[in-house]
């Protein structure tokens, strides 16, 4: 049936449209109770959840040619729980002030060809603190070499490293390692970072890598490497505490719930920063508690697999 102007009232593709507007909309308000077996298919939608804005769009491109008045009206839906859900993340974060934390954050790769240029780079952003993963001899020297002279307070415990501008105390490793992992593994550490506005508490860590195939999403190790952290971070005392991190999961994505219940996410920007040439995922992650990371950014690429993220942030 045809209204004015030659709109249709919803049959055919009209209709198909709208069943699809209505199945994108329930996949992005009710991912939560999707189970997460076989496959771990819970967390692997949860991965790529802002994705389906694009699916979205697409649909009301097709909803337009078709002239579906019932398609159009059904994906009003979908476009709202997208835009309440991510919509503030494209908003302004305001102008910086002299009491934030700047931060940059980058798993900067084992195989990366160019260390020292890599970590020019980074100093260039003027962070306060520069967090890094996948240090291995002999690059590690080559970070030091350039880091250090700007960032003169750094610990390096195992793969991951942080430099900073201000003084760092009680630093020590974090034993998060799986149970199945024989081998030595030092992947996570704790510090007190002595700032101007007072101390932050400073976990950095580097969670195990997931993979995708044909049984669906590989992360027992990731999040079981989440929960130990997580418990770690709930015995936490300090006021203010940051999590700086290839965490190896976006913040949607039900594996990191131990982290993500305790510690905010950034409030502005998406960030995407897996894989460097196509990224289609933030799994860099900046978190905090008694402090609010009020945005997130990528930097250019480096000579790693993953783009460099920085944020700032704020004291409560």
């Amino acid at each position: 049936m045809r209204g004015p102007g030659g709109w249709t009232r919803g049959r055919g593709s009209g209709r198909v449209i709208a069943a699809l507007a209505c199945v994108t909309a329930a996949l992005l308000a009710f991912h939560s109770v999707l189970p997460n077996s076989p496959g771990r298919l819970g967390s692997l939608l949860e991965s790529f959840l802002p994705w389906l804005g694009p699916v979205v769009v697409l649909l009301v491109v097709l909803a337009l040619i078709r002239r579906s008045v019932v398609a159009l009206v059904a994906l009003l839906l979908p476009v709202a729980v997208w835009s309440q859900s991510y919509g503030v993340l494209l908003l302004p974060s305001g102008s910086p002030n002299g009491r934030e934390l700047v931060v940059v954050q980058h798993n900067v790769s084992d195989e990366n060809p160019d260390p020292a240029g890599t970590a020019r780079a980074l100093a260039a952003a003027g962070p306060d603190l520069i967090a890094l993963q996948e240090l291995v001899d002999p690059a590690r020297r080559e970070y030091e070499a350039v880091l250090t002279p700007e960032y003169p307070y750094h610990v390096v415990h195992g793969t991951v490293g942080l430099w900073s501008r201000h003084p760092l105390a009680d630093a020590r490793p974090l034993d998060i390692k799986p149970r199945d992992i024989a081998e030595g593994w030092s992947r996570a550490l704790r510090a007190v970072v002595r700032t101007p506005s007072g101390d932050v508490v400073a976990y950095l860590a580097h969670l195990p890598s997931v993979r995708v195939g044909a049984g669906g999403l590989a992360s027992a190790r990731r999040d079981e490497s989440a929960g130990l952290l997580g418990r770690v971070l709930a015995a936490e005392g300090a006021d203010r505490v940051v999590l700086l991190g290839d965490l190896n999961g976006t913040v949607d994505d039900r594996g990191l719930a131990p982290l993500t219940s305790r510690l905010g996410a950034p409030e502005r920007g998406f960030a995407f920063s897996f894989p460097a040439g196509l990224p289609v995922a933030r799994i860099d992650q900046v978190l905090a508690r008694g402090a609010v990371v009020r945005s997130i950014r990528t930097l250019p690429a480096t000579g790693s697999d993953h783009l460099p993220v920085t944020a700032r942030i704020a004291p409560r």
